[in-house]
């Protein structure tokens, strides 16, 4: 029977995926929370994550490199969606500092939780595959 690494690590490569992204855009919001008329950006976690496990329900798929993606990013995670600010500044940007902080810390928190998980998964293998 062939192993699939796919299937062993099951959900968490896309997790890590998508954990990954949502970084840059929160770290982007940070980086541009002085920035005038900047919109703040995020991911919603779930609803990309659930989007990369549903099978493809016009069954698009990429059978070249030059075809077009059916999505923005080509990558399955779908395009970003706009915060909706708390209190907006006056200048038009909608970065709440503290809030993209806390979602940076936290996203960072469980980017690393979903490495040391993978780190676990392919010791496992490895251990197996050794035969110990």
């Amino acid at each position: 029977m062939p192993l699939s690494i796919d299937r062993a690590i099951g959900i968490h490569g896309d997790a890590l995926q998508v954990r990954s992204k949502r970084l840059e855009l929160l770290a982007s919001n940070i980086a541009n929370s002085d920035t005038p008329n900047y919109k703040a950006r995020d991911l919603d976690f779930r609803q990309v994550l659930s989007r990369a496990h549903q099978p493809d329900a016009l069954g698009l798929r990429l059978t070249h490199a030059a075809h077009i993606a059916t999505d923005a990013s080509g990558q399955g995670m779908g395009e970003p969606l706009y915060r909706v600010p708390t209190q907006p500044s006056l200048d038009g940007n909608t970065v709440d500092p503290q809030l993209e902080q806390a979602a940076f810390a936290e996203n960072t928190v469980q980017y690393q939780a979903s490495l040391d998980f993978l780190s676990k998964k392919f010791s496992g293998l490895r251990t197996a595959l050794k035969g110990e």
